[in-house]
């Protein structure tokens, strides 16, 4: 399966989530996008949540260092972790090769997605990217 960018929603802080819907339950999946991982440039490190970690919108939930900087990591949705990627920590270069597909970092089950509102869609992260950079 290819995730498709155009249909993700995007926070200022270039975490990525996409929604889906299980029996009812919506799951937000959320990874950082490719223009954040050029930004940071060489990846070194990643901290992740455990599963079971209750997250509020905007929560930090772990962070990624390259060789320039530590960058946290922010939760688009509250909710409780149900995955965690665990194979990224030891596999950063996935992360640049493929961010959306393979570079998912958490799953959340979602119980507020007001923020979701809050959120840009394709086009306009494309348009705050272009003007940070």
């Amino acid at each position: 399966m290819s995730r498709d960018k155009s249909k993700l929603l995007y926070a200022e802080t270039h975490e990525w989530v996409d929604i889906s819907e299980d029996g009812g339950q919506k799951i937000a999946t959320i990874g950082i996008s490719g223009f954040a991982i050029e930004q940071l440039n060489d990846l070194v490190y990643m901290d992740l949540p455990e599963v079971g970690k209750q997250l509020g919108a905007g929560d930090e939930f772990g962070e990624v260092e390259s060789v320039k900087a530590v960058s946290p990591l922010y939760s688009p949705v509250g909710g409780e972790v149900i995955d965690v990627h665990s194979d990224l920590p030891d596999n950063l270069d996935g992360l640049n090769d493929d961010p959306y597909d393979y570079g998912w970092i958490i799953k959340v089950k979602v119980d507020d997605d007001s923020a979701l509102g809050s959120l840009m869609d394709h086009a306009a992260y494309q348009k705050q990217c272009s003007e940070s950079g």
